[in-house]
């Protein structure tokens, strides 16, 4: 595999939100007040990511819309290393009038460059797919993989 792609999935919520503003554009579609609600419908479908290609060690921040891609391809930076880390994300959900963060595991893949600066490259809820990715990204670039998925953090 040379391309690596990475899509962050897009919300139910959003999605919800994004298919109600287009349909009150249909039902207003004689209007010009349709025009405002297929935009903002259409915004809530799109999504990030980021897409690597190994062979020509190029990399792009994208937006997906409707399984179309764009963005600018970047040359990559000096690259040191790449980290495998787990952290929680909370989302907050709100029923009614109530409230209450969920948080979840995820995993992360950087490329590290430049001492601190990173390039988020995939996010994943299983490990062995991250080291997978890492591994793959770490053997194109010819760097080392940080295993920083518990307290003693390892070089592999």
């Amino acid at each position: 595999m040379t391309t690596i792609n990475y899509k962050r999935p897009i919300p139910t919520l959003k999605t919800i939100y994004g298919i109600g503003l287009f349909l009150l554009g249909i039902l207003s579609i004689d209007t010009l007040i349709c025009i405002p609600f297929f935009g903002a419908g259409l915004y809530f479908f799109h999504t990030d990511g980021l897409q690597i290609d190994l062979k020509h060690k190029k990399y792009r921040n994208t937006i997906n819309l409707f399984g179309l891609t764009f963005g600018k391809w970047q040359d990559f930076p000096q690259i040191k290393y790449v980290s495998v880390f787990k952290t929680t994300q909370s989302t907050r959900v709100w029923v009614s009038s109530a409230s209450t963060n969920v948080s979840t595991t995820v995993i992360k893949v950087n490329l590290f460059y430049n001492t601190n600066q990173k390039i988020e490259a995939y996010e994943t809820d299983n490990t062995e797919i991250a080291f997978d990715i890492a591994k793959q990204i770490a053997t194109a670039l010819n760097i080392d993989v940080l295993d920083a998925t518990s307290r003693d953090t390892q070089w592999l």
